[in-house]
């Protein structure tokens, strides 16, 4: 059996962690008075919407979902900073795992409380979406542009324009990559709205932060993995031959 790159996990880990945000979406949107906590488009929307007076479309939960989402990338880009190889940073892994953390927090505190009045409603969904920016922030330094984990009409787009009916010459890696991540979104939504079907909202928070815990566990094998790797070219390179060691390194003594 091939052992899975590093490339791969952490395609996985990304995939998983979309997957989360459309479980956690459907579980705010759901469960907690119409509001999204990772698609700020749908937010900004709605907001709008409650503006102009459409009834039923909650004005306050939706302006608080967009500042508490554009505060946790503020404060995970603070934390995790600019300039890092390509990977996942320790700052990074803290953030996540901390994020992990907080959602399973938010459960119990959930459970204990029962129904949620409308300040519980509304602060959940704060905390929640102050997650979702925290989680782009902490995943950017791996590079893979093709997976937000937050949003898909960005990637609908590509994926569509991209293509050889486009005109586009999007490789394989990029089609594999868009396409899974659509349907991660649509499958973790499917997830959460199926739980909260079957059981209530903290349950299917807990479902959901199974599948973000399970992202944030791939990302940490595949930073693992990373460093062992380059390790063991350190080592190589190190024990080299000095006929087998690059032109340039032999000049440069």
């Amino acid at each position: 059996m091939r052992r899975p790159t590093t490339a791969g996990l952490y395609t996985s880990g990304l995939l998983l962690l979309t997957a989360a945000t459309g479980a956690i979406d459907a579980v705010s949107f759901l469960a907690l008075d119409g509001v999204f906590t990772g698609n700020m488009t749908g937010n900004v929307l709605f907001l709008a919407f409650a503006v102009v007076g459409v009834p039923d479309m909650p004005l306050l939960n939706n302006a608080l979902a967009l500042v508490g989402f554009a505060l946790g990338s503020v404060v995970g880009g603070r934390l995790v900073r600019r300039g890092h190889p390509v990977g996942l940073p320790v700052r990074s892994a803290w953030l996540l795992g901390a994020g992990t953390v907080l959602v399973f927090v938010l459960v119990g505190v959930w459970a204990a409380v029962g129904e949620l009045e409308a300040l519980g409603q509304i602060t959940l969904t704060a905390v929640l979406a102050a997650l979702m920016g925290a989680q782009v922030a902490a995943v950017k330094p791996v590079g893979n542009t093709d997976i937000t984990t937050v949003v898909v009409t960005s990637t609908l787009a590509n994926v569509t324009r991209e293509s050889r009916l486009g005109g586009g010459r999007q490789t394989g890696a990029q089609w594999r990559h868009r396409t899974f991540a659509i349907l991660a979104m649509g499958a973790g939504a499917a997830l959460g709205a199926a739980v909260l079907r079957l059981a209530d909202g903290p349950v299917a928070l807990a479902a959901s932060g199974a599948v973000f815990a399970a992202g944030v566990a791939a990302l940490l094998v595949a930073r693992a993995d990373q460093r062992r790797r380059a390790r063991q070219d350190e080592r190589a390179a190190a024990v080299a031959p000095e006929d087998a060691r690059p032109a340039e390194a032999l000049v440069a003594r």
